[in-house]
């Protein structure tokens, strides 16, 4: 679909309106802190790519030893053994546990890895002022905020066998080094793509019809 002509958007900013990131609600430009929801309103988080590189590259260094360590330590008949997240995986799969194994390698490998690339893409795409489709942009970082919270599922399930099974001396299991890793490493991606400004897609509207003017 193409997108509209600069010369026909008219943004909060210039009507002398700016909207809370967290309601949606827009106030007038002078206005502090979002009467409905007490969030700060800024028109434009200057500093928000700053964080954003902060939070990507902390997360990106704890997601290496969650998946080089074991995530989970189950001790069997005083034998303690550990697999990684796709050690386990494949584990489950060679014991006929397929869709499980399928599920473990898309929320704990796929979609992290994916929210990795589209962040930095969201990012760079703005510093570099990279003429690709806002609206799929946009569309892009919200996709990543919906699905950030099921990248979780490998630590929930991690969390439920070590309550579940725990049978005496016979069986037990416990949640291995790379499972506090994984988590930070979620929750620092989410802080990543949380900091992202995506307003700061949509100016560089008013740089392509500036160009446009002087072509």
């Amino acid at each position: 679909m193409a997108e509209a002509h600069p010369m026909h958007l008219l943004t909060a900013r210039d009507a002398g309106m700016v909207a809370c990131t967290d309601c949606t609600r827009v106030w007038p430009l002078e206005t502090e802190r979002c009467p409905r929801c007490g969030a700060k309103l800024v028109s434009r988080d200057r500093h928000s790519l700053s964080r954003v590189w902060a939070w990507w590259v902390v997360g990106l260094i704890c997601y290496f030893p969650a998946n080089l360590y074991p995530m989970l330590n189950t001790t069997f008949m005083g034998k303690t053994s550990g697999d990684t997240i796709v050690g386990g995986a494949v584990t489950l799969a060679m014991h006929g546990a397929i869709p499980v194994a399928l599920v473990i390698l898309i929320a704990s490998v796929a979609i992290p890895m994916g929210k990795f690339v589209a962040v930095a893409y969201l990012a760079l795409s703005v510093q570099r002022g990279w003429h690709t489709s806002k609206l799929r942009r946009t569309q892009l970082y919200e996709m990543v905020e919906f699905i950030g919270r099921w990248s979780m599922i490998d630590v929930f399930v991690v969390a439920v066998l070590s309550a579940l099974v725990q049978l005496s001396v016979v069986v037990s299991i416990q949640p291995g080094p790379a499972a506090l890793n994984f988590a930070l490493s979620v929750v620092f991606t989410m802080l990543s793509a949380r900091s992202f400004d995506s307003r700061l897609i949509w100016d560089s509207i008013e740089r392509d019809g500036e160009e446009e003017d002087l072509t």
